[in-house]
């Protein structure tokens, strides 16, 4: 859902790339099976998703309509991602997008083996495919959510809730600049 923007915080929180990137495909206690600095990422990825769905900005979600409401946190997410990749010089102007990339897939990517199958799959479009690059692409992101909603039939309203990110774009944009500051900052203070 949304990797880019997990990976950007946990790197300014100098957290375990890996860990955080797996977190979704890992269930329950993380502590069984992998390293200390894994299992820290885990929870710190899930106290980010925890805290990004507490923000005002998710009032965002007022912009959908009913038949799409209850998937709006879940596309915000996706849409969160695409406006990080598409303002990255503005974001992260030290370091290009392509760079960042390159930079933690060597650190991901050796470590695959002991990873769970459907994290291991995941890695093998997301690099390949260069997803975290293509979100900045308005038509990936509907794509994206297109995709999700074939893989999980309790999540078919993603499809079309792409409408409101066309409706309400600008209104979506100005709710990233209130919002992801604040996590970057937070994540620099060690404060997530």
């Amino acid at each position: 859902m949304n990797f880019l923007a997990h990976l950007h915080l946990v790197t300014l929180a100098d957290s375990s790339l890996l860990g955080n990137l797996m977190a979704d495909f890992v269930r329950g206690n993380p502590q069984q099976g992998f390293s200390d600095d894994v299992v820290s990422g885990i929870r710190l990825h899930r106290r980010i998703d925890v805290l990004t769905d507490s923000q005002a900005e998710v009032k965002a979600a007022a912009h959908f309509s009913a038949d799409y409401r209850r998937v709006a946190p879940i596309t915000l997410d996706v849409l969160r991602d695409h406006f990080l990749a598409r303002h990255w010089t503005r974001v992260c102007p030290q370091q290009s997008l392509e760079a960042f990339v390159a930079t933690a897939r060597t650190q991901i990517e050796p470590h695959l083996a002991d990873t769970p199958e459907r994290f291991q799959n995941l890695n093998h479009y997301l690099w390949r495919e260069r997803w975290l690059e293509r979100y900045s692409e308005l038509p990936f992101i509907a794509d994206v959510l297109q995709r999700m909603a074939i893989r999980r039939p309790l999540l078919a309203a993603l499809a079309g809730s792409f409408e409101a990110i066309e409706l309400h774009y600008t209104a979506f944009e100005d709710y990233f600049w209130c919002f992801y500051p604040r996590m970057m900052e937070q994540a620099r203070l060690q404060q997530l």
